[in-house]
Order: structure tokens, then sequence, then C-alpha cells
């Protein structure tokens, strides 16, 4: 499938855009090419843009002041990311987000999101219903984090999204679900 095609498939599940209108829509992304752990983001940087994964894995993760990491999101094909807070607040970023994989990303500026929501209804909706629909996985993530116990949280991830345990190294895995990589391993020899 061609790049574009990935994204009007994507928007099409949500917005009814006209080939025209997507045509518009399309040439405000840019279209870039990373190798296995590149950099997209870095804390400290200025953030104008959001990304949309159409090939490869990424991960948004913070590292505090002992050196422990933290995922705050795995991004895999058809998924979103950025530093949102530094986005929308226009500060710099606090978060890093870089490839797990070798990845092809389009992103899309602030400043243009923000014209293509002026100028189309159904941007404005697609925007919008994406927006939310993060607000909803955040939510659940924390709730999950905060009610569930190591094994529940493993077992949701892999549930959900089995894949991961293909692409991401463990200690990422781990990283994500807050556990130790030992911890990590018991889960997943004792779900054999």
């Amino acid at each position: 499938m061609e790049k574009r095609d990935i994204l009007k498939e994507h928007i099409s599940k949500t917005a009814k855009l006209t080939n025209e209108e997507f045509d518009y829509f399309f040439s405000h992304f840019k279209e870039e090419s990373f190798k296995k752990g590149q950099v997209i983001l870095a804390e400290g940087d200025k953030v104008e843009r959001e990304y949309f994964v159409l090939t490869g894995f990424l991960k948004a993760f913070f590292i505090n002041d002992e050196a422990k990491m933290f995922i705050l999101q795995f991004s895999m094909p058809t998924w979103w990311t950025s530093d949102y807070s530094a986005l929308y607040n226009k500060t710099r970023a606090t978060i890093n987000i870089d490839c797990i994989t070798d990845a092809t990303i389009l992103s899309i500026s602030n400043t243009d999101r923000e014209k293509l929501c002026n100028t189309l209804h159904e941007a404005e909706h697609f925007f919008r219903w994406r927006t939310n629909k993060g607000y909803i996985a955040v939510q659940k993530r924390l709730l999950s984090l905060m009610n569930s116990d190591a094994r529940s949280r493993y077992e949701e991830l892999l549930g959900q999204y089995p894949a991961l345990y293909d692409v991401v190294p463990k200690h990422l895995l781990a990283a994500y679900l807050g556990v130790s990589r030992e911890t990590l391993s018991r889960l997943y020899n004792s779900s054999k």
C-alpha cells in the first residue's frame, strides 16, 4: 500500500474527505525516514510537529534524575505521537521520541494542522476524534497502573498488541509496564 493510501485509509474511518480534499490534506504532511535508534524528538527541543507512523515502531519516553527510563507510549503503524503538552503549549519537549526499528513517518506542523481544521470541517472532526481517543487511552493506562498488578498489565498489553513482544526489546516492555526485566521474564515464562 502506498504511503498516502495508509493515511487516507486511516482518516477515512472517521472523516469523509473527497479526493481533492484529501490531496490538500496530504499536501501538509512531510515524509521522513529514520533508522533504528535514531532520535526524532529530544528533551529540550522545540516541538512544532506531530508524527503519524507509516512503518516501524517508536517509543516516547522520559528519563528521570536517577537515569531510570519510563516509557509513555509505543507507537506502531497508524499511530500518532508527539510531546503534546509542549506542542500545544508552545514549550520545550519534556519527553524523548526515538525509533525502536527503522521507521517511516509523516509529520505535520501544529500550524498546518490548525489551518486544515479551519478550512476542512472533516479534518477538524478527525483531529478532535483522534485527540479524544488519545485521552481515553491515557486514562485507561493510568487506571491500569493504579489498579492492576504486573501480571494483569502484562497480559492486557500483549492481549491488545501481541506484535509488541516480537518487536520491542524486553527491557523496554519492562519499562512500559513499570517492572524489572527479571519480573518481565518471570511473567513471560509463567504464561507459557
